[in-house]
């Protein structure tokens, strides 16, 4: 709280005022604060009993009538301040835990038969034997036609001079069937039955 901005108080019922910043400064006791209301009335209550609010100004639990009620109580006054007292009453509620019944939980646990067919892959490969006999002049390596790998072998033949002979080609296709084969597996599922036994229960709120 700052001495040169009069800060807002906003009570019950329309009750507004500012802190009187210049009883603040000359009391020694922090623990009250004099408020100014709107109509002149000066009212010292417990620091304690404000309550700061986001835009900086403060709620005070008091109404207009609660004022005049401490006045026609005749409340201590101190230089033409009314004094609030600490006290007020507050509402205090218990709450009771009433048993009101009972459930039964039971686990039920289901089988059921579902036939699968996935499909399986197979593949196959088929080798032939291709002749060639032919006189090459360098070795050949591995090459492949589409899905056919051929795998070139190679002999020594003795002529007139030494040359290597493509004697044959070794073709190796590999294809992919697709084949079915049904099973029947069990799926287990599992189920929650509730059974709700009531019986006659109170049950009820304690205001003090």
């Amino acid at each position: 709280m700052t001495q040169h901005d009069p800060i807002p108080i906003v009570g019950k019922n329309g009750l507004r005022g500012t802190i009187n910043a210049d009883w603040q400064t000359s009391s020694h006791d922090i623990s009250q604060v004099c408020i100014q209301l709107e109509n002149g009335q000066q009212i010292l209550v417990p620091i304690d009993r404000l309550i700061a609010q986001d835009d900086g100004s403060y709620y005070l639990p008091l109404s207009m009538t609660d004022v005049e009620h401490y006045r026609e109580n005749r409340s201590m006054e101190q230089s033409g301040i009314l004094i609030i007292p600490v006290i007020l009453e507050e509402l205090d509620v218990h709450t009771h835990t009433v048993e009101t019944g009972k459930v039964r939980i039971t686990k039920l646990v289901r089988e059921h038969e579902e036939t699968i067919d996935p499909p399986l892959l197979t593949e196959t490969v088929d080798v032939k034997r291709v002749a060639v006999n032919q006189i090459i002049d360098s070795p050949v390596s591995i090459r492949y036609e589409g899905a056919t790998m051929i795998i070139p072998l190679l002999e020594e033949v003795l002529v007139i001079e030494k040359r290597l002979m493509l004697k044959e080609e070794v073709h190796i296709t590999k294809h992919q069937t697709e084949t079915h084969q049904p099973q029947t597996i069990t799926h287990r599922s599992e189920e929650i039955v509730v059974e709700r036994q009531d019986h006659k229960a109170t049950s009820g709120t304690d205001i003090a």
